[in-house]
């Protein structure tokens, strides 16, 4: 690897990593807006979904329009997938504690892995198994545990969060040809179309408004667009494991900052799942990296 490699390699792995930054700010804006959760994801959906589309336009210029006529099935299948993990995950985090909903959540590579297997025939490794079955040990802790502060109809969109998101890897995964971006700004607004009915957008305060534009443009489009640039300069397998920071930093944002203190079963769950994560995130990291070091001697 040259240089210049390099230093491209470290700035995509900064810029992913600054997404994952983004991203984990979400329990923070949503414990801190006083808005209904159906009027949250209205106007959050309106702005990110206006940012991401805008950043397509940036990116693609004159092939955008050529783009978006070419939209089919796959692109109409992850719209569907992406608005029903936004509405799920932000309804998790309004509806339970950050940490139970992000622990659940934590397991997204590994049921993703089964999705693959059985949607598309993509075999899971063994130490994939290993893993899963770990996080799913810890799982099953937080959700027999007795909760403080939070409830099953959170944990129960956290599950739905995480098959959804699962889903939306594997379609993207299968079609890995087909420009997504204007699919994901399609899913931020046809978020805020299914919200509408059920919102009361009017009848937001002014501060409000204010938290909900930094959130639409702070953690989702920002964080989408810093996902973008670092993933151009990176493996795509480093880029989607180095995006698992945000699990332990969305909750810890919440503890530091609002004091809202994890469940003692999701103390014990929690690290259990983190190491069966962090632990195939190890192991799949020094599996990449072992062929480049090769070629190099």
């Amino acid at each position: 690897m040259t240089l210049t490699e390099q230093k491209q390699y470290r700035l995509g792995v900064a810029y992913v990593a600054l997404s994952a930054l983004a991203w984990s700010s979400s329990g923070i804006f949503v414990r801190s807006i006083n808005a209904d959760l159906m009027t949250i994801l209205f106007w959050r959906g309106l702005v990110s979904g206006s940012g991401v589309f805008l950043l397509f336009f940036y990116l693609e210029r004159d092939r955008a329009w050529r783009i978006i006529r070419r939209m089919r099935g796959p692109s109409f299948a992850v719209t569907v997938l992406s608005t029903a993990s936004m509405i799920s995950g932000i309804g998790s985090i309004y509806y339970t504690s950050v940490a139970d909903a992000l622990m659940i959540y934590a397991t997204v590579p590994f049921v993703t892995a089964g999705v693959a297997y059985l949607m598309i025939g993509e075999r899971p490794g063994r130490t994939t198994l290993i893993a899963s079955a770990v996080a799913f040990a810890g799982v099953l802790v937080m959700l027999t545990g007795e909760q403080s502060g939070g409830g099953w109809l959170g944990k129960g969109l956290a599950v739905v969060m995480t098959l959804t998101v699962a889903g939306l890897a594997t379609v993207m995964r299968q079609h890995r040809e087909v420009p997504m971006l204007p699919a994901m700004a399609a899913s931020a607004w046809l978020c805020s179309l299914v919200t509408f009915w059920f919102a009361a957008p009017m009848e937001v305060s002014g501060r409000d408004i204010g938290l909900i534009l930094a959130f639409g443009i702070v953690q989702n489009a920002m964080g989408l667009s810093l996902y973008t640039f670092g993933s151009r300069l990176i493996p795509a397998a480093e880029a989607s494991l180095i995006t698992a920071l945000e699990v332990p930093l969305t909750p810890l944002w919440v503890w530091l900052f609002i004091n809202e203190q994890p469940a003692p079963a999701t103390l014990v769950g929690g690290p259990i799942v983190l190491a069966a994560l962090f632990g195939h995130i190890l192991l799949e990291f020094r599996k990449n990296r072992a062929p480049a070091a090769t070629e190099a001697i």
